[in-house]
């Protein structure tokens, strides 16, 4: 779903899946700044959160990368 003009104004932070191959151990949460994880049983972790603009996702996305995971997937979740 793409971020609405009223999001874009309002600055409401959007809901995002990030998938990433093999499973993140879980001292990595803070450092993904409060979002959740989730193992999945195909090998994947699942980071779920609010991100509250663009430059935050591309932030959490070079972190990823810094740690030379696998990037899967990034989707915009509908929060309802």
């Amino acid at each position: 779903m793409k971020q609405t003009y009223l999001q874009m104004e309002n600055h409401e932070p959007g809901l995002y899946e990030i998938r990433l191959k093999g499973h993140l151990d879980a001292r990595w949460e803070e450092w993904f700044e409060g979002l959740s994880f989730t193992h999945d049983s195909d090998g994947t972790t699942i980071l779920l959160g609010p991100v509250v603009d663009q430059a935050a996702l591309y932030g959490l996305l070079r972190k990823v990368r810094d740690l030379g995971l696998p990037l899967v997937s990034v989707i915009q979740v509908d929060p309802t």
